[in-house]
């Protein structure tokens, strides 16, 4: 049995199963210098992780969805409708108060991006002979490796670091609840690594993307989350673990692994260059959504607004949050298939 790369080896071992490994060892190679950069937070660290790869990696959506013409079609009620829902949704959240809507908001994105990681994992399971058994032990395994964290961070010390904005998450701090979830925790993990060894040597096969995305999971959650209490760590495990990866999957798939007939008018993007072609159109369409933020919202990184629009941040900021939105909620449905 071939190994199930979605592309290839080097490509998916560079790109897609190896952003938590390389970051992980940036993290533990470089922490004075890292301690550095987060005492002395520049322009340039906001843009290379928050816009060029955690914003740009939302509208990659977009070369699956809205800019695919078929794919238009066949799911045109649901992409035209969903945007519209999550503006009203917004509105109603953050009229009851911006922690409302922030806090709801993080919730659907640890959701989106505990899926992601599910699905990645099934992506390289999609060949293996599956049992009731098998699957549930999987699940089991990449859903502890990202549901310990996020209950480690509800139930520990206050963090460094947050989502979105501070006290977004329910919190009550006890340790013996700690304790209890550490075992458990452990638990799966042992019985996951037991599971997966017996049936290896019993099918002499031994599924190195599946296992390796579970692994990279589970260390980059963990040391992200609860082993390091730190806001720049954190944010470098879960954005570049998640945007760089996702990124990747699209142009493999939507891009890379379909004919010039196939892609239509995106067929621009098969020439030589049509790689920096995509990457280029993502950090342009990213970087002109956050200098919205900046110039309506924020105000922290590009000094650029000498308006007051507090009084329109019950429209303003739910309207900005639709493309996030959208993107959370859409990629429960377009990456399922019957198959």
């Amino acid at each position: 049995m071939e190994q199930p790369w979605i592309h290839k080896a080097k490509t998916d071992l560079t790109f897609i199963i190896g952003p938590s490994f390389f970051v992980l060892a940036i993290i533990f190679l470089f922490q004075d210098y890292i301690t550095q950069i987060e005492e002395h937070y520049s322009f340039y660290t906001w843009l290379f992780l928050i816009v060029f790869i955690d914003v740009a990696h939302v509208y990659a959506t977009l070369f699956k969805t809205y800019f695919v013409a078929d794919e238009f079609q066949k799911q045109k009620r649901r992409l035209v409708l969903l945007p519209i829902i999550c503006l009203v949704t917004g509105i109603i959240l953050f009229s009851f108060g911006s922690l409302v809507f922030w806090s709801f908001l993080a919730y659907v994105a640890v959701f989106h991006f505990i899926r992601q990681q599910y699905g990645f994992m099934r992506l390289y399971a999609r060949k293996e002979v599956k049992t009731k058994i098998s699957v549930w032990i999987d699940n089991l395994a990449i859903y502890a490796s990202t549901g310990y964290p996020m209950l480690y961070w509800f139930f520990s010390s206050k963090r460094k670091f947050n989502w979105f904005v501070e006290n977004e998450f329910f919190r009550f701090e006890n340790q013996r609840i700690l304790e209890i979830l550490f075992w458990v925790y452990i638990g799966i993990l042992v019985l996951y690594v037991v599971y997966t060894a017996v049936k290896s040597i019993q099918n002499r096969f031994f599924n190195i993307p599946k296992n390796s995305i579970i692994l990279g999971t589970a260390l980059s959650w963990y040391f992200g989350i609860v082993y390091f209490n730190d806001d720049l760590v954190f944010t470098l495990l879960n954005v570049v673990s998640h945007g760089i990866p996702y990124m990747a999957l699209v142009y493999f798939r939507e891009i890379d692994g379909k004919s010039v007939s196939e892609l239509g008018r995106l067929s621009f993007l098969k020439q030589y260059k049509g790689i920096l072609i995509y990457i280029g159109i993502l950090l342009l369409i990213a970087f002109s959504e956050e200098f919205l933020w900046e110039f309506f919202v924020w105000n922290e990184n590009i000094m650029i607004s000498s308006f007051d629009f507090s009084s329109w941040q019950i429209l303003l900021v739910p309207l900005l949050s639709v493309p996030q939105f959208t993107h959370y909620l859409l990629d429960g449905f377009i990456w399922k298939s019957k198959k």
